[in-house]
């Protein structure tokens, strides 16, 4: 497929003279150029409010499908997700070759998206019980909503102004995604699951307006290169699936993005089971009388914890992980951390243990891991920015969590596993995924090295 064209990822920026106030305080992360200020805001804005709209109803999801339900419910209805999503990469791709610009689609997805809650508040207040159907909306919701947002992201800015302000972009959704738990830990009891639902459909409708501002507001300098549509490269019913599959460096993102998916969902998994079981033996202790509020605190007070800690490594560590070791050295970092995390469970997978290694495990997936993965779009063309990475983070995605259902299914019906065996298991992956991490870093690097200067 065609790469876009971009300035490489070159040395160490000096802080040029002529910063604004924002762009010195920006600086103090990662390199700044002048003009760059007005840009990162928009986006740094954008992203924090999408995420903070997620994580303001997420802990709502987790306890009414595990009140309504179990934790082996959860992870079934995580399949279903994927079932979904397959069904929609084919209408993405239709819609996908029919708008231009393809950065419409954003604007297009955000306010279908947002408009779908009231629904489920009407259900609700008809006496419907709506958990199981929540839980799913909000996976598919998650997937499309922020694979559109990066995708948006990575066709503002070229390869070398990307890999610098990513780290910034991440920032803000890093800030979002905690202070949405920590409101949502607040909120809940005033306003129910359903007023959050409400608020959520309002955040989600106030980050349209910031699409246009924000490409207007992009320097030349640091600009994407404007390129030629090429519909032909995902043309046809899977036009999408073809060209991840026709093109290496997508193939092994797809491969990568489908491990990642299935280790981190399957110790959700540990996560929820643990979680219940003990949520179960306070109320036989007499500690606590309702189960599901007290899972509702849990899940707000964890998500809370592990964005401060991703909020953390995004502002003190992305930044400086990237220029010492490179973008692709980052994404080797993660499958090496879950290696060691779920080596730890195998042997003691107690309900503490397994709270604060999904805490460290989940932390890096939202910070370094997420930025890194996202960098990863910035060689490609519109088409592999948009519905390249749209079929990655639905279809290869929740590709993950069908495998991780049946291994749930398999582990939990046929062999009756316990935690430390299903801890095994994502060992083993966590080996895989490092592989498939190493190719990409290599290609990657590979892509955007300068190229080499010809004799005059």
């Amino acid at each position: 497929m065609r790469r876009g064209c971009g300035a490489g990822a070159g040395g160490a920026l000096s802080v040029a003279a002529g910063l604004s106030a924002t762009e010195r305080l920006l600086s103090l992360v990662t390199p700044v150029r002048a003009g760059e200020g007005r840009v990162v805001a928009l986006m740094f804005a954008k992203g924090f409010l999408l995420l903070f709209a997620y994580y303001l109803v997420k802990p709502a999801r987790e306890a009414l499908i595990l009140t309504e339900g179990s934790a082996e419910l959860r992870s079934y209805a995580v399949a279903f997700q994927a079932l979904i999503l397959i069904a929609i990469i084919p209408v993405y791709t239709a819609v996908f070759r029919r708008i231009f610009p393809h950065y419409h689609l954003v604007a297009m997805i955000t306010a279908f998206l947002a408009l779908n809650l009231p629904i489920f508040v009407l259900c609700a207040n008809a006496g419907y019980q709506v958990g199981l159907e929540f839980f799913i909306w909000l996976g598919i919701f998650n997937v499309l909503i922020v694979a559109q947002f990066w995708a948006f992201a990575a066709d503002l800015f070229n390869v070398e102004a990307g890999e610098r302000l990513f780290v910034l972009i991440m920032l803000g959704t890093s800030l979002g995604a905690w202070a949405g738990a920590v409101a949502s830990k607040v909120l809940m009891a005033s306003l129910g699951p359903y007023g959050l639902m409400l608020l959520t459909m309002a955040l989600l409708l106030a980050t349209i307006p910031v699409i246009p501002l924000a490409r207007r507001a992009v320097p030349d300098a640091s600009r994407a290169p404007r390129q030629v549509s090429h519909p032909e490269e995902v043309s046809g019913f899977w036009g999408g699936l073809r060209l991840v599959v026709a093109d290496p460096y997508l193939r092994l993102i797809a491969v990568f993005v489908l491990l990642l998916n299935c280790i981190n969902t399957t110790g959700e998994y540990i996560l929820a089971r643990v979680v219940k079981d003990h949520a179960g033996a306070l109320v036989a202790a007499g500690t606590i009388s309702d189960a599901g509020a007290w899972i509702g605190e849990f899940y707000g007070d964890f998500y809370a914890w592990l964005n401060f800690f991703g909020l953390v490594v995004q502002l003190l560590f992305v930044a400086r992980i990237f220029r010492a070791i490179g973008v692709g050295g980052g994404l080797l970092i993660i499958p090496v951390v879950s290696a060691a995390v779920y080596g730890l469970l195998i042997f003691v997978p107690v309900f503490a243990v397994v709270r604060v290694a999904k805490i460290v495990e989940n932390s890096l997936n939202y910070s370094l891991q997420k930025t890194a993965a996202n960098a990863l779009m910035l060689p490609l063309d519109e088409e592999g920015k948009y519905a390249g990475k749209t079929t990655i983070d639905t279809l290869f995605w929740r590709l993950g969590d069908l495998v991780q259902a049946g291994i749930v299914w398999a582990g939990y019906t046929w062999l009756s596993a316990s935690v430390g065996q299903f801890a095994l298991m994502n060992f083993g992956l966590s080996l895989v995924w490092f592989a498939a991490a190493y190719g990409i870093a290599g290609r990657y690097r590979r892509m955007t090295a300068p190229a080499p200067a010809t004799a005059g």
